[in-house]
C-alpha cells in the first residue's frame, strides 16, 4: 500500500503543474480572441490574426517580476560566482550575503 502512494502523489503533482502551465496560455488565446473579435475579423485574416497575436511576447506587465528575496539571491549568487566560491566558502558566503542585504 506504501509503494503505491509515491506513484499516485507524483502522478497527481504533474497533472496540477500542467493545470497551472496552460493558464498563462489561456489567458493569451483569450485575449488575442477578444482583440479579434474587436476588429471584426473573419475567415483568414482572424486566422493570421490570431496567428500573430498568440506568437507576440507577453507584454511587460506580463513578463515575470522576481520578488526582492530571489533579487537578493541572484545578486549574491553572481558575487560568489565573481569570486570563484565553492563548497563550504561558497555556503558562508551566501549565508552572509543573504542576511546582509
Amino acid at each position: 500500500m506504501k509503494m503505491l502512494r509515491v506513484p499516485l502523489l507524483m502522478i497527481g503533482l504533474l497533472l496540477c503543474s500542467q493545470g497551472f502551465a496552460a493558464t498563462a496560455q489561456q489567458n493569451k488565446m483569450t485575449t488575442c480572441n477578444a482583440d479579434a473579435t474587436a476588429k471584426s475579423l473573419k475567415g483568414d485574416e482572424r486566422k493570421a490574426f490570431m496567428s500573430t497575436c498568440l506568437k507576440a511576447a507577453p507584454a511587460a506587465n506580463d513578463a515575470k517580476t522576481l520578488t526582492p528575496q530571489q533579487e537578493k539571491m541572484k545578486t549574491c549568487n553572481a558575487d560568489a560566482k565573481t569570486k570563484a566560491l565553492t563548497g563550504d566558502a561558497r555556503k558562508a558566503f551566501m549565508s552572509d550575503c543573504l542576511k546582509k542585504k
